[in-house]
């Protein structure tokens, strides 16, 4: 409950583009899932997801049905209330992602920008390697966005864990084939520099 409050809590206080992490385009997020196949008739999972533009340029794009997960109410109701009808086409899910059971093999892609380096505790990485597991059918993807090892060590209030792209795939475990992974600098919208690792594996 204290992860909720503290979630909650910053999305009623913030406005989007406050937030470290907002991205106006997510052109790379797009670009990876056009990368691993992503289409219309592909179901997306936006772990995290937030009142992120990701489900608004999936939409726009026609790369697949997303469903947001979130375990802040306050942020996907940002998000609905952006969308407007087209939030109808969306499935909404507030949850914590170490504790919801997803249901199985729903998804082709699983897109995580800012969730897995808050994991600090090792039963949470295992909870959520494990319901990445069971809802990503094989052959699916995942599209997973870190803090670098030179990154931030605490962000939001939070302290956070650093990852190689190659150490994620390894936390995600054996159900999970590394498929490559590269660097990058996101610019916040304070224009400072936070420094990034991207993996994308395949589920096997």
């Amino acid at each position: 409950m204290h992860r909720k409050t503290h979630w909650e809590e910053v999305y009623a206080t913030k406005a989007s583009d406050e937030v470290s992490w907002f991205q106006a385009e997510p052109t790379l997020s797009l670009a990876l899932l056009q990368e691993v196949g992503s289409g219309a008739s592909s179901t997306v999972i936006d772990v995290g997801g937030g009142d992120s533009r990701f489900v608004d340029a999936v939409i726009a794009e026609g790369l697949g049905h997303v469903t947001v997960l979130d375990i802040s109410r306050a942020a996907l109701t940002r998000a609905q209330t952006r969308l407007g009808t087209r939030a109808d086409d969306v499935t909404w899910l507030e949850a914590d992602i170490t504790q919801v059971a997803l249901p199985a093999n729903a998804f082709d892609v699983w897109h995580d920008r800012a969730v897995f380096h808050f994991l600090t505790e090792p039963l949470d990485l295992a909870r959520y390697a494990a319901a990445a597991a069971t809802a990503v059918r094989s052959g699916g993807a995942l599209l997973i966005f870190t803090f670098a090892p030179d990154g931030p060590t605490r962000c939001s209030g939070l302290a956070t864990v650093r990852y190689a792209p190659e150490e994620i795939a390894e936390e995600l475990g054996d159900s999970f084939e590394f498929v490559r992974g590269f660097a990058m600098i996101h610019h916040t919208p304070s224009a400072r520099e936070q420094r990034f690792s991207v993996a994308v594996l395949r589920r096997r």
